[in-house]
């Protein structure tokens, strides 16, 4: 399948990315870790199977110092011994939020006091919008048949500006 349509070759569409990525921006300069922001990214995607999104937010993790031990484990993180307690916290609530269909609850309450024991309010309101980011995120390359395999780290810095 070839891209159905290139974003940022379209006027209304580059209009769109600009102001994405600028929503981005902010939440890239929260004080939610940098890792923690990227694993939540990258398991959503994997959700969403997003190659776009798997291959961007696995190429930057990794250019930021992440290992491939703890990429390699994002979709078995349960299973998993090497994401701290707020980790997974945040993992469980990105799942939860990225699966809305599938429970009535959405986020459960279980899920949503972890949380709130390893994160300050301006990192949950950054979590919370991360997750509902990247899942519009992960819609638009999947609709458009985004794949992955081209990224490299970095590509977009100053793109938008």
């Amino acid at each position: 399948m070839e891209t159905r349509l290139d974003l940022f070759s379209n006027e209304m569409g580059m209009k769109f990315a600009k102001r994405f990525a600028g929503l981005g921006m902010v939440l890239e300069q929260s004080s939610l870790p940098k890792a923690t922001q990227e694993l939540v990214s990258l398991r959503a995607s994997q959700i969403n199977g997003c190659g776009w999104c798997i291959d961007m937010h696995t190429k930057e993790a990794s250019a930021a110092g992440e290992t491939a031990v703890r990429l390699n484990l994002v979709a078995a993180w349960r299973e998993s011994t090497v994401f701290s307690e707020a980790e997974r916290a945040a993992l469980a609530l990105t799942e939860e939020g990225t699966r809305l269909a599938d429970a009535h609850q959405g986020v459960s309450d279980e899920t949503w006091a972890r949380v709130r024991e390893h994160y300050d309010d301006d990192q949950i309101a950054t979590l919370v919008s991360l997750v509902a980011m990247i899942n519009a995120a992960n819609r638009l390359a999947v609709i458009l048949h985004q794949k992955g395999g081209s990224y490299q780290p970095g590509m977009f810095a100053g793109a938008f500006n």
